[in-house]
């Protein structure tokens, strides 16, 4: 992913932009299913991007103490967006996610660069990076239940109610 055109400000910003889309998203999915293990685990997630995003706001007060924090409606850094339709299956977006945690851990890893090797921020975005594959690997985890599930149309209300 090439950020060089963008400036910290704008890419900071934009990082935020994205972890709150990210929560609201999750949040949304977990309100969706009926599923108690998916949601909970959407739920985690929600709550992983809320924590990204105070960390990225951190950074950004620390580096521009003066500034007020102005979120782009639209941002120019190439990050994808998950279309959400209460009408849209499921697995469709989870898929969408999937992308987007991709893109996401491709962005942290190529910001911190921008930071000296060794210093927490550095470390602590590529520690984002890993982050966010793991994201990845939970929701395509899910996506191939999900699948089966759709396809078979099946679900069972009590699966994840136990003994």
């Amino acid at each position: 992913m090439n950020l060089e055109k963008f400036d910290l400000e704008y890419l900071l910003l934009t990082a935020m932009k994205s972890e709150i889309e990210s929560n609201i998203l999750y949040s949304k999915m977990a309100k969706k299913t009926k599923n108690g293990l998916l949601e909970d685990k959407l739920k985690f997630l929600a709550g992983e991007e809320e924590k990204h995003r105070q960390f990225i706001e951190e950074i950004y007060l620390n580096h521009f103490p003066d500034k007020k924090i102005e979120l782009p409606d639209k941002t120019k850094v190439p990050l994808p967006e998950v279309e959400y339709d209460e009408d849209t299956p499921m697995s469709i977006l989870l898929k969408q996610a999937m992308v987007a945690e991709k893109a996401a851990s491709m962005f942290y890893k190529t910001l911190a660069d921008r930071f000296e090797e060794g210093t927490k921020m550095h470390n602590t975005l590529l520690y984002f990076s890993d982050m966010e594959i793991g994201h990845f690997k939970i929701l395509d985890q899910e996506k191939e239940s999900m699948e089966r599930f759709e396809d078979a149309d099946v679900y069972w209300p009590m699966v994840h109610a136990g003994p």
